[in-house]
């Protein structure tokens, strides 16, 4: 469907300023829909003389006449001659007209809407007369703001001029409405805001009344009267009650003549954004006391490593101890960040130092980099593959580097397509032996990586013999040789 500026550039002559003027309009107007209980449609005047409806909207308070979407429509005959009063007189005209979906007539009330003394649309309230009703206190104190709304369109004084905020998120008519006169008195309370006033402890009549001296927060009300424009705020009545309120100035002959109050109740959702705060730093808090004791357990078995006098002993424990901090490298990112799933890149970079700090020697000093970021996984994945990339790191230092080897490069790549994780693992070291077979074998890295992937993170794992296109990809195509070990695998994902 084509936006309002989109048909208006297309079938009128109108100026940006005059576009934008007729946005803010459209943005505000749920509002009015509400205070009239009816229908409310947008209509321009083309350049070839005919009516053009632009926007619609449908009453939240009230049930809507139209079933159709409107928008994109031209005017028919009997609405023409309303709109075309509204437009010439620049005042507010009245008609009965006829739609097709209708089986009755309707009424249209035709607002002119203007900016800076010239009407560049109207405004028009549609509805069905309905016999045998007659409306409440409550009907006919929102009709009569509506037409006080309906004074300011035909004015030029509403929509405000200046930037308000955004209105999206605030309360709406049905949640509570206080109407106050010049003097910020309250003229009328509805039973939805006389509910919030008395779950705040307001039992007393508010009518004739300044919200102060009822004891009741009238920030947003002094802000608007005195800024002229709409004022939302957040605040606290009291110490278990928060209310969302949003005040709108009425503005006549440029004066501040009332405005209305609109007041929500948001106490519940408050507690539950408190309790979702809450329960997330206690998840935070946890991560980090279980770094803390990984760390401590890595500690007590670096002591009992150097009591030890067998070399497979004292291998076994340093690698446990190693397997130990890539967990808790996991654990202490989950700490920092909010949620349940990480940024996979802020995990690698530290065990990319890790296994600089304890993989290399002076007689093979091995660099390590990382390409990509791999996007957020959530953490459930993350602390398995990192084990999984911890032992990758360590067999390709192992059996790509031997001692006395002069060392070589390790290029861990990265790709996250928000449903599978990619990570390739290039070296330019001895290679496999010809009668490689991951599945045959038994050192326990390579097959602690063959459970995990395959089972724990049902991903797939494959190790290959380097190929060039492999090291030109890697960043390492200098190589005067073509030699190494491939690693690729492919991890599902997925982040909510």
């Amino acid at each position: 469907m084509a936006s309002l500026a989109d048909l208006a550039r297309e079938h009128t002559s109108l100026s940006r300023e005059e576009i934008v003027h007729l946005n803010r309009l459209v943005t505000e107007w749920g509002m009015l829909a509400d205070f009239s209980f009816s229908d409310l449609l947008l209509y321009l005047p083309s350049t070839d003389q005919r009516w053009l409806i632009v926007g619609q909207i449908r009453p939240a308070t009230g049930q809507t006449i139209y079933q159709t979407d409107w928008v994109g429509s031209w005017a028919n005959d009997t609405e023409r001659p309303v709109l075309s009063a509204a437009m010439a007189s620049g005042e507010i005209s009245e008609g009965v007209i006829k739609v097709e979906d209708l089986p009755d007539e309707a009424q249209m009330i035709a607002i002119p809407v203007s900016m800076e003394g010239k009407v560049i649309a109207v405004l028009t309230k549609e509805w069905v007369v309905q016999t045998g009703r007659r409306p409440g206190e409550l009907e006919h104190v929102y009709s009569t703001i509506f037409e006080r709304f309906a004074t300011m369109i035909a004015a030029g004084e509403f929509p405000y001029p200046s930037r308000v905020g955004d209105s999206s998120a605030a309360p709406r008519v049905g949640d509570g409405v206080m109407l106050l006169d010049g003097d910020a008195r309250v003229r009328y309370v509805s039973p939805n805001a006389n509910s919030a006033l008395h779950r705040v402890g307001i039992q007393s009549s508010a009518l004739g009344m300044r919200l102060s001296e009822l004891g009741f927060y009238d920030g947003s009300v002094r802000q608007a009267f005195e800024r002229r424009v709409p004022v939302i705020e957040e605040f606290e009545q009291g110490s278990e009650v928060t209310l969302l309120c949003r005040c709108v100035p009425i503005i006549e002959a440029g004066e501040v003549s009332g405005g209305v109050q609109l007041v929500r109740d948001i106490t519940e959702l408050r507690k539950r954004d408190r309790l979702l705060l809450s329960k997330d730093a206690t998840i935070r808090e946890i991560h980090h006391r279980v770094k803390n004791n990984l760390q401590t357990i890595s500690s007590l078995l670096r002591l009992q490593a150097r009591r030890l006098t067998n070399p497979e002993a004292k291998a076994a424990v340093s690698e446990s101890v190693r397997r130990i901090r890539t967990i808790a490298l996991v654990h202490e990112a989950l700490s920092r960040e909010p949620g349940e799933d990480v940024t996979f890149i802020e995990i690698v970079r530290p065990l990319l130092r890790l296994a600089e700090e304890g993989l290399q020697s002076p007689d093979r000093p091995v660099r390590f980099t990382v390409r990509g970021d791999g996007g957020r996984v959530p953490a459930n994945i993350a602390t398995p593959l990192s084990v999984v990339l911890t032992e990758l790191l360590q067999n390709a230092v192992d059996h790509g580097f031997p001692e006395g080897s002069g060392g070589g490069q390790v290029v861990v790549s990265l790709h996250n397509d928000e449903s599978r994780l990619a990570i390739t693992v290039v070296d330019d070291g001895r290679g496999l032996s010809p009668d490689f077979d991951l599945e045959a074998v038994t050192g326990l890295g390579l097959s602690i990586v063959r459970t995990l992937v395959t089972t724990e993170l049902n991903g797939q794992i494959l190790m290959r013999p380097v190929k060039a296109e492999d090291l030109h990809q890697a960043g390492m195509s200098g190589l005067d040789a073509v030699h190494g070990t491939v690693v690729e695998l492919l991890v599902p994902v997925e982040v909510d």
